[in-house]
């Protein structure tokens, strides 16, 4: 612990600038995690086989209040095109798809931000690296002889330290932003298809207007 304080204290005051890179990195990765990993996580399989059965049972209400039961996506969407179920299917699907562009930029949001706080934070630390190497080389120019070994060596210090910090800041925040990335994609594939099902349940033997 007493070497992570001296290396943070050593790399100046671009370490600072990266900490606070790292602490909005990682606030946005829990809140995209709480709501791509737990808000929307649900059995749709279940979900919407269940929708199904109350639809082909004529009780639409009860599907209604099956979808409230949740907060994801998926039964926001299904409740929209619900309760336009009395009306012709071009209006179901305009129902589902206005549902669908409210929801799925809500499960997209924020996730963009974690590749740039990567490059941003990874930018910082050269920017420190390339100020610490001036500092050193300064200081070594306007040193006596006995005192520039001692400053060339703080000098470099500084400088690997904010590099160092930079990428350890930044490699967390790429793994997150394609891990998060691929299971956002995941999600709205699986919110179509399933969409796509309950549509086709309330439509069953509809002929279009």
């Amino acid at each position: 612990m007493d070497f992570i304080v001296s290396a943070f204290r050593a790399g100046g005051p671009f370490m600072y600038v990266i900490l606070l890179v790292m602490i909005a990195g990682f606030a946005i990765m829990i809140e995209r995690i709480i709501v791509i990993l737990f808000k929307n996580k649900i059995d749709t399989t279940a979900f919407v086989n269940r929708v199904v059965d109350f639809v082909q049972r004529d009780n639409v209400n009860h599907a209604i209040e099956f979808c409230n039961m949740s907060v994801a996506a998926l039964p926001k969407i299904t409740k929209s095109g619900l309760l336009e179920s009395s009306k012709n299917p071009k209006e179901i699907q305009n129902a589902f798809e206005l549902s669908a562009m409210s929801e799925i930029p809500k499960l997209e949001k924020r996730t963009h931000y974690l590749s740039t706080i990567a490059n941003i934070s990874t930018l910082l630390g050269l920017l420190g690296t390339i100020f610490g190497l001036i500092t050193s080389f300064e200081a070594v120019a306007n040193a006596d002889a006995s005192m520039k070994a001692t400053l060339l060596s703080a000098g470099i210090s500084q400088a690997m330290n904010t590099t160092a910090f930079g990428l350890i800041v930044a490699i967390p925040n790429m793994v997150a932003y394609s891990f998060l990335q691929e299971k956002t994609n995941e999600l709205v594939d699986e919110i179509n298809q399933n969409v796509v099902r309950v549509y086709n349940a309330l439509t069953a033997g509809r002929g279009k207007k």
